[in-house]
């Protein structure tokens, strides 16, 4: 039997995401957004219900400011007292883990789409979903772009405007286009 496109999607295979399941989810996750984004702003970064369902975890103390956007909102897990600040965007057709006590500032993006290289297959919609993951109290400053398949260790810190195109040791701080290593 032939897997759909979300099956294809999930188990980090070469999928198509013009596929109508996959747009349904989107349409909900954009609902949630819309949502969470209009939400009162006495209710200081709390996450709204529709998005708070929508996410596969939220740790206790989780705040984020809006606006935010996601792609499908179920691949994302929060750790514990995690912070994100306002116009994140996490495009998480990949599993995205927030270690606890991470701290995102404004406009960071986190990508888990990994477009075919192939100018046709691209045309169709061709990706793969390839996982990122944010240790324990990391610090990312605000625009930086954490692209697909990254690792984040436990502890690191991302400078502002940062362009994180490969996993970063637990402990290392990195700055620029690409991120690289500097002595703190």
């Amino acid at each position: 039997m032939a897997l759909s496109e979300r099956e294809k999607r999930d188990q980090g295979a070469w999928y198509t995401c013009l596929d109508p399941e996959l747009g349904a989810m989107r349409d909900t996750a954009r609902a949630a957004c819309f949502q969470h984004n209009t939400t009162p702003p006495d209710a200081r970064g709390a996450l709204s219900p529709l998005l708070a369902a929508l996410l596969a975890e939220v740790g206790a103390g989780a705040l984020m400011e809006a606006p935010f956007h996601c792609a499908y909102g179920h691949n994302i897990a929060l750790g514990r007292n995690v912070y994100l600040n306002a116009g994140c965007v996490i495009l998480d057709t990949g599993p995205v883990s927030i270690g606890d006590g991470a701290m995102l500032g404004p406009a960071v993006q986190i990508y888990c789409a990994d477009h075919h290289r192939d100018v046709t297959k691209r045309a169709a919609g061709m990706e793969r979903a390839l996982p990122v993951t944010l240790g324990r109290d990391v610090w990312v400053g605000g625009g930086a772009i954490i692209l697909p398949g990254v690792t984040v260790g436990d502890g690191a810190i991302i400078g502002a405007g940062a362009v994180v195109t490969q996993d970063v040791a637990a402990g290392t701080t990195v700055v620029g286009n690409p991120a690289r290593a500097i002595s703190t």
